[in-house]
């Protein structure tokens, strides 16, 4: 069973940076896929960015350029590194992990609110 838990969420204002972290534990490989997505207030849940095996990287579009997706598969560690923060970039932010066919699991989520 894999275990994801999600942090590093904070008050930032307009034109900030933030890290997020999320650590895996549990039966995972370097090889299952890691992603981020968020959720703001009254909206569906939105793709962030996608990591496989730390080299195969996708962003959403409302992130790309601003936010860079890593990942250390020797700490089970992702991580979401996010610069010139938007107000509307204010979100719950998960992390997910997945192996088509064998699990699919989401973590807790961590809060982002941008505001001045």
């Amino acid at each position: 069973q894999v275990h994801l838990v999600e942090s590093g969420g904070d008050l930032v204002q307009p034109g900030g940076s933030l890290k997020l972290s999320c650590v895996a534990s549990g039966d995972i490989f370097s090889t299952d896929s890691m992603s981020w997505y968020r959720q703001a207030p009254g909206k569906e849940r939105e793709f962030v960015a996608y990591v496989r095996a730390g080299r195969d990287i996708t962003y959403g579009d409302s992130v790309q350029g601003r936010f860079t997706a890593s990942r250390d598969n020797a700490k089970n560690t992702m991580y979401l590194f996010m610069n010139t923060l938007k107000p509307e970039d204010t979100a719950v932010y998960y992390c997910r992990a997945r192996r088509v066919g064998v699990y699919d699991i989401w973590g807790q989520g961590t809060q982002v609110t941008v505001s001045s």
